[in-house]
């Protein structure tokens, strides 16, 4: 199978899953798509794109041929996060960079008829790789903000933002690979992000400039415009803990041989082999993500309840605690 058929295949496939979960955006700005596994939904595979849309918001995504998936693991303060990357050459990813609100017209890309009516506002975020919008519908408020068109959101005496945020519109956030919609209404300042599509957006993190978290091993000279996230196998929808799922895992493991960094596959079965084959814990100065290779695999073998007894041994030498592993796996990229 060529690689752009791969990537279709994997797209195709996952949109189907309803355990698999989507974002798209930057660091310090993301839209994030879930659906439950009863909840209806309209599923589109074309051969050009595949959407999936529900009351709660949707997802639409092009089949790109010079999109590269990438998949990789990395460590969280209590287990490990999971991912592919859709990835676009750091040239041809770049979207509009508006710096301050702009009225876009006309959502005539809405991924529900009904809403193809309604004005996107841009704004103004000026990240690289995805257009941050809001979708009005209604004439006042269209109005209101066409009056502080041009200004930051961010300038002081600036009313835009609180008059976005008593509208309480759809957020449409856009990449060269597609979009996400969220319709669930915004959380207060206080409250937390609602169960299935929502967003992130925290200027001090937008304003580093970076692309994507350091933690996350993006090749040089590609930038993550989109994210999957298939169905983790220690943890639930919701981020729960759940009994260790082999099948989960192993299927992961089928995405990383594929579409991940050989490095980090051969590490791991290394790893793997040295402590199956009840060797104890030698020296190793690796990589920054290659150490982190190391923990994932031995996380993965207690997870799983590997029984070897050489194993604690080299939990204790390799999987200390160590800030700079996880130092930003908060910043909004959802890891299962």
């Amino acid at each position: 199978m060529t690689a752009p058929a791969a990537a279709i295949d994997l797209l195709c496939r996952e949109i189907a899953n309803p355990g698999t979960q989507w974002s798209l955006g930057t660091f310090g700005a993301i839209a994030e798509f879930a659906r439950g596994r009863d909840e209806p939904v309209w599923l589109s595979q074309l051969p050009q794109s595949v959407s999936a849309v529900t009351a709660r918001g949707g997802i639409a995504l092009k089949h790109d041929v010079r999109c590269r998936p990438f998949a990789s693991e990395s460590i969280t303060k209590t287990g490990w996060g999971q991912r592919v990357a859709l990835c676009l050459p750091a040239g041809e990813c770049a979207m509009n960079r508006r710096p301050v609100l702009t009225e876009l017209g006309i959502d005539h890309d809405a991924l529900r008829p009904e809403h193809r009516g309604s004005t996107l506002f841009d704004l103004g975020l000026g990240a690289l790789q995805a257009d941050f919008c809001v979708r009005i519908e209604d004439r006042g408020t269209i109005a209101q903000l066409r009056r502080h068109a041009g200004r930051s959101l961010f300038e002081a005496g600036n009313p835009a933002m609180a008059l976005i945020l008593e509208a309480n519109p759809h957020r449409v956030f856009i990449g060269q690979l597609g979009r996400i919609e969220v319709y669930q209404p915004i959380p207060p300042a206080s409250g937390k992000s609602p169960e299935g599509p929502h967003t992130h957006i925290l200027p001090k993190l937008l304003k580093s400039g970076r692309t994507h978290p350091a933690t996350e091993p993006i090749p040089d000279g590609w930038i993550p415009c989109a994210h999957l996230y298939p169905p983790h196998p220690a943890r639930d929808e919701l981020g729960e803990s759940r009994p260790f799922d082999a099948a989960r895992h192993d299927s992961f493991q089928l995405l990383i041989g594929t579409f991940g960094h050989p490095e980090s596959l051969a590490t791991k079965r290394r790893v793997v082999e040295a402590v199956e084959a009840g060797e104890p814990p030698s020296p190793m100065t690796p990589s920054r993500h290659s150490r982190a290779s190391i923990r994932i695999a031995l996380r993965q073998m207690k997870a799983a309840g590997h029984a070897s007894p050489v194993l604690p041994d080299w939990l204790a030498s390799f999987d200390q605690a160590c800030q700079e592993d996880h130092e930003d796996e908060a910043s909004l990229h959802h890891d299962g």
